[in-house]
């Protein structure tokens, strides 16, 4: 970095420091936590700790909002100081190029969480995994998109939990169902669900030729606590069975695992996680219920399609987005036409700006409508 190009670096943070204050009022967040900690003041508002929680939750999403913006526009303020002075001590170049650094990647995070409005943005979120029809070669690519979730949640400082793991036959994966959990997990990774299309010279084929490949990623927000959804027990099917791990290790040798089938749906949950049967029985039912308060949501919100239907065919003319690896190097998300010539970087979790077009554009979608 050159003393010129001090100037210009400044001049653009601070129009993007304008561009992310004109996306938010941060005076109206501040008296928001102002009247929820207000509340928490009064003798009677552990009455109800249902609702004491969710006023305690609401003010830890507010204030977090708040101190990143805060954050950011104190650090726009030490790179203003540092402009005015490093004409006179040109060593605090390097002081400028790490805030110019830091900026960038923060004004990055912010734009993302300002686009989030939906009312389960701020969840946990809980991912399935299935391969398409094609044997190995689907159900390696499942395996594919399940390192790069894995990639993307290290990054993002989310945490993961396998609920149900099924190896596949010669490679790759049958299914998996996992958490990731983190500060808006489930808005963010809402951008993937639909069908996953790659295309690719087959590592499986011996003749070297051009495969293409589908699984389906379901993304569910993770509720917290019980969900006001009511489950009739005659329309479940309760199955245990005995846990088996990655590459069929044993992960128990007791019949702790736990399918439930909901009839009237054809939705199956799975969950083999824990050894105690209790805990992955009520892991699968919290799941179910989410799926079936997230289908109920999707019936009443069809005609805009804030969440998009679990039951989306493995086929061409149904993915959300492509990966070509031959003959050429794209990826390409058919719902924002976000497009990148580097293939690899995405699978190694480099996601955010395939769900930054898409928040925009849902954004876009729901401004209009």
């Amino acid at each position: 970095m050159q003393l010129s190009d001090v100037k210009s670096i400044v001049e653009g943070h601070k129009k993007e420091q304008e561009k992310i204050h004109n996306l938010i009022d941060l005076d109206a967040i501040k008296e928001d936590i102002d009247a929820l900690q207000k509340q928490t003041y009064d003798a009677s508002f552990w009455d109800t700790p249902e609702t004491a929680n969710q006023t305690i939750q609401q003010l830890k999403r507010l204030k977090k909002r708040y101190d990143q913006i805060a954050t950011y526009d104190d650090l726009i303020e030490n790179l203003v100081l540092s402009q005015e002075l490093v004409e006179e001590d040109e060593s605090l170049l390097e002081d400028i190029e790490t805030y110019d650094k830091q900026l960038t990647k923060k004004a990055e995070n912010l734009e993302i969480m300002l686009l989030l409005s939906d009312e389960y943005d701020d969840l946990n979120a809980i991912l399935e995994i299935h391969p398409g029809a094609g044997g190995t070669e689907s159900q390696d690519w499942a395996n594919m998109l399940y390192r790069m979730y894995n990639r993307y949640a290290s990054s993002s400082g989310y945490t993961q939990e396998v609920l149900d793991y099924q190896a596949g036959d010669e490679a790759g994966i049958k299914s998996v169902t996992f958490a990731i959990r983190g500060d808006n997990a489930y808005g963010y990774l809402k951008a993937e669900h639909g069908v996953h299309r790659l295309v690719r010279i087959s590592p499986f084929d011996s003749g070297g030729r051009r495969h293409t490949s589908f699984a389906s990623v379901t993304v569910i927000p993770e509720f917290e606590g019980d969900i006001d959804i009511e489950i009739d027990d005659k329309d479940l099917k309760i199955d245990t069975y005995r846990s088996s791990g990655a590459g069929g290790q044993s992960v128990n040798t007791t019949d702790s695992a736990v399918r439930i089938t909901h009839i009237p749906t054809h939705i199956v949950v799975t969950v083999q996680n824990e050894r105690s049967q209790i805990k992955n029985k009520d892991k699968a039912m919290q799941i179910l219920k989410g799926k079936l308060y997230q289908k109920a949501l999707e019936e009443q919100q069809e005609n805009i399609a804030k969440y998009r239907s679990t039951d989306v065919s493995n086929s061409f003319g149904s993915q959300i987005r492509s990966y070509v690896m031959h003959p050429y190097s794209m990826v390409k998300d058919h719902r924002t036409n976000h497009e990148t010539g580097n293939v690899d970087k995405v699978m190694d979790g480099d996601l955010d700006p395939f769900i930054k077009a898409y928040l925009t554009q849902q954004q876009k979608d729901d401004n209009n409508g």
